[in-house]
């Protein structure tokens, strides 16, 4: 099993943090009794800039939630099929070789859901397995490599994609002045990604291009952390529960999961030399690199997607993925670690070879 591609996709509005910081205060207006605190909320995200869906100034006549699911159903059928044409290309597979389609997102509701209208703009096989995923937020993008491996170990001739949009910005809570939502609103950004993972019998036309091999994977599940993360869904839409208790529950076990997982796999943590993580948020990607020892610059990946592109939940961890393929690609060989944590709260491990 081979992850032969990854791409991401993003909308055409580019933001910095700068007009972003101003656009929300006055979005809130004098509902904001500190704005100091959202600029300094801001600032600690260490992000420089975001894409969102549609155009800035046009957030404000969205009044309901069926208006702002109505624009993530068009946006998220547009970067989808940019996301998953890009991978397909890059990885030198056929559509019609696919066997296996998975969507991910955690930003926005559809039924028929997005994969199935995928199917129909992009002329995908008929008998394609679709599997639509909800409400795994920011582990989904390691979750839904996970599961594509265990389709293409049962079927090596094909191949699976997985495809993750999120548009994080669609979310906002106008009447929700709570330090998650203004976090959230510095953070959470908007952005599609996808991958390709071939079956072992599968040659595809780009082997040069190809990623690394998935070893194994590994689901965790950390009972009684429902309040960990995710939302209380309403008639106003989608509302951030995002607790502060987040990165002390890294630290407690993500170590000790990865410790289990590759002794399980006949290996040592010292012997991973490549780290694909989602970028979570600074606070998150420290309490990261505390769990596991990594202090020497092997997560610059994750930092610099959340500077240029923010938090794209399920997609993070996809686009750290591409920029490693493209830009820092191990010697072959390497053994790395894919992974990362969301609602459930849990995470998923991937063990590759380069």
């Amino acid at each position: 099993m081979k992850i032969a591609s990854a791409a991401s996709a993003f909308p055409k509005h580019y933001y910095t943090q700068k007009v972003l910081l101003e656009r929300l205060q006055d979005f809130w207006g004098d509902r904001l009794k500190n704005p100091l605190l959202l600029a300094r909320l801001h600032r600690n995200v260490t992000v420089d800039g975001r894409y969102l869906a549609i155009p800035a100034e046009e957030y404000v006549d969205i009044k309901t939630w069926g208006q702002a699911n109505d624009i993530w159903i068009k946006v998220a059928q547009e970067l989808g099929e940019q996301a998953l044409c890009r991978a397909l290309q890059n990885a030198g597979v056929n559509p019609e070789d696919l066997g296996c389609l998975l969507f991910t997102t955690v930003t926005g509701v559809a039924s028929p859901s997005i994969d199935g209208m995928l199917i129909n703009r992009m002329g995908l096989p008929a008998n394609i397995r679709r599997t639509p995923i909800f409400g795994l937020g920011c582990v989904a993008g390691a979750a839904g490599i996970a599961r594509a491996s265990d389709y293409v170990r049962a079927y090596p001739k094909q191949a699976a994609a997985l495809v993750s949009v999120e548009l994080c910005s669609l979310t906002l809570q106008r009447e929700d002045l709570s330090v998650a939502n203004l976090i959230s609103s510095g953070l959470f950004a908007d952005g599609s990604a996808a991958v390709i993972v071939t079956g072992d019998e599968l040659e595809s036309s780009r082997p040069e291009n190809s990623g690394p091999s998935i070893l194994a994977t590994r689901s965790v599940f950390y009972p009684d952390t429902e309040e960990m993360m995710g939302w209380n869904i309403s008639e106003r839409g989608f509302r951030i529960i995002l607790s502060t208790e987040v990165p002390t529950l890294i630290r407690k076990n993500l170590g000790r999961d990865v410790d289990a997982f590759l002794a399980d796999n006949g290996h040592q943590r010292s012997d991973l030399k490549s780290f694909v993580l989602h970028t979570g948020g600074p606070k998150v990607l420290d309490a990261s690199a505390d769990a596991l020892g990594l202090h020497n610059g092997e997560l610059d990946a994750s930092w610099d997607c959340l500077r240029k592109v923010g938090n794209l939940s399920s997609a993070s961890v996809l686009c750290v993925l591409e920029d490693v393929m493209k830009n820092r690609r191990p010697e072959p060989g390497t053994l790395g670690l894919l992974a990362a944590m969301g609602p459930g709260f849990c995470s998923e491990l991937v063990l590759l070879q380069w």
